[in-house]
């Protein structure tokens, strides 16, 4: 299980929806909320991510930057988040290496017995590239409790 409250977020570099890499380290100077999520075009990824879509204002009032995370390949994310809408990053963690540095990679998944599938897990980090709020949700069908997030970005402005 994850610990990272208080330490400095995994570094990490990951290809977006339009194949650009995108480094954490880039977003030093904004908060970041990284949103890990098990598959694309499946009911509960759908709801957490349009919520997010929804209320995007909330976090760019923060000065926050998204990112979804999952082991998808960029292209079917790419899809998905053109269905959507979305209007924050989805980045493709297809070798799974940023999952298992934030330890949040399921060894087996609990649906289909899929191996290497991420949980679904939230964390903000600061300006500084520290971590000051993780949540890692129980069960794939349980969603991040997005008031905690926005209450942590708002102490960090």
């Amino acid at each position: 299980m994850s610990n990272l409250i208080g330490k400095a977020a995994p570094q990490f570099t990951l290809f977006d929806t339009d194949k650009n890499p995108v480094s954490l380290s880039e977003l030093k100077g904004k908060n970041v909320v990284v949103l890990f999520f098990p598959l694309a075009f499946t009911g509960v990824c759908t709801t957490e991510l349009c919520n997010i879509r929804d209320n995007i204002g909330i976090y760019n009032a923060t000065n926050a930057t998204v990112l979804g995370i999952s082991v998808d390949s960029l292209f079917s994310l790419g899809k998905f988040k053109e269905e959507q809408k979305l209007n924050f990053q989805l980045l493709s963690d297809f070798n799974k290496t940023t999952a298992k540095a934030f330890d949040v990679l399921y060894e087996t998944f609990p649906a289909f017995e899929m191996q290497g599938v991420s949980k679904r897990a939230a964390f903000v980090i600061d300006k500084e590239g520290v971590v000051q709020y993780e949540e890692v949700c129980a069960t794939p069908g349980d969603l991040p409790n997005f008031e905690a997030i926005q209450t942590t970005l708002n102490t960090l402005n």
